[in-house]
């Protein structure tokens, strides 16, 4: 079984190889062809973590992988990255374990990022003239590095509650993305007039306020990965147009969507569709001035996928038993 660290899948797999196996994840996940359990999580309210365990198979693959990540944020605090996990990857016909994939968490980040750009992609308009952002974190990052690949981005406002890190975020993107990253005072300044909104925090109450909201806007809710999390009010998707799950067995469980089922401001047959029947054309899209929100609650499809191609990026087939 080999051992691939991540300074080598660092240097390997990137947005674009992410970008094309999330599309293959979701383009499965729409034609029913994944296999995968609801994701396992653990709690540890004393450090403010959690740790997610999910898995995945999609069908014709000669791989499954099994993802384990963790967010600890009380690790920040003493100088530690809050963020770390590994993949595992097994042979399909045998069950074996042929290699971990010690990312330290990077490619569950590259595919939360892809996926936002995906979501971008399908249900944006062609002319984004002002994103707003939500977070500075290791998400907001990928997410704005992501989105930047799939559209011209005339306008990034972003805020966090952390001024040190606001003013880092601002100038490290800026130079990088070579585009105007600006900090906002508060959340409702970085979100007024957007026709983007990108939300990446691990808030457990609400800080995106229906008024704050353009009525075209695009809602791409990232943070909302387990049934505690809320960053968006229910009033939100009570108005919206359509709603998207990424996958809608997990939403009604967890992040945006069961929030606003569990408050009654959401009915089930309000979900307009999952993110891959958008990308396969069995659901529409965009139609004009809608106000749309995307649920990404993140899905083992995605890992599957990505793990998948870094092994057969890394490593050597020949270990198949």
């Amino acid at each position: 079984m080999q051992v691939i660290p991540e300074e080598v899948l660092r240097q390997r797999i990137g947005e674009d190889q992410a970008f094309a196996a999330v599309k293959r994840a979701f383009r499965a996940l729409a034609n029913g062809k994944v296999r995968q359990p609801a994701p396992m999580a653990l709690d540890f309210p004393e450090r403010r973590g959690e740790v997610h365990v999910k898995a995945a198979f999609i069908e014709g693959s000669p791989v499954f992988a099994i993802k384990v990540a963790s967010g600890f944020l009380a690790n920040t605090d003493e100088g530690i990255d809050s963020g770390s996990g590994l993949l595992v990857v097994h042979d399909a016909r045998t069950g074996a374990p042929l290699a971990i994939l010690a990312d330290n968490g990077y490619l569950t980040d590259l595919r939360t990022g892809a996926a936002g750009a995906l979501a971008l992609d399908l249900l944006a308009p062609p002319r984004v003239r002002r994103l707003g952002l939500l977070g500075t974190g290791r998400q907001g990052r990928h997410q704005l590095r992501a989105m930047a690949r799939v559209r011209t981005l005339e306008q990034v406002n972003v805020w966090s509650p952390t001024a040190e890190r606001l003013s880092a975020f601002c100038e490290e993107m800026s130079a990088e993305l070579s585009l105007p990253v600006t900090g906002a005072p508060s959340a409702e300044a970085a979100l007024r007039n957007a026709d983007v909104v990108v939300t990446t925090t691990p808030t457990r109450s609400p800080i995106v306020k229906l008024e704050w909201l353009v009525p075209h806007v695009t809602l791409i809710a990232v943070g909302a990965d387990g049934s505690h999390k809320h960053e968006i009010e229910t009033s939100v998707l009570k108005r919206a147009d359509k709603v998207i799950a990424d996958d809608w067995s997990q939403c009604i469980r967890m992040g945006e969507i069961h929030h606003a089922i569990v408050a009654h401001a959401l009915e089930l047959n309000r979900i307009h569709s999952e993110l891959g029947k958008v990308l396969t054309g069995e659901r529409s899209g965009r139609e004009g001035d809608e106000m749309i929100v995307c649920d990404l609650t993140g899905v083992g499809a995605q890992d599957a996928a990505i793990a998948e191609h870094a092994w057969r990026t890394l490593c050597e087939p020949a270990q198949m038993v």
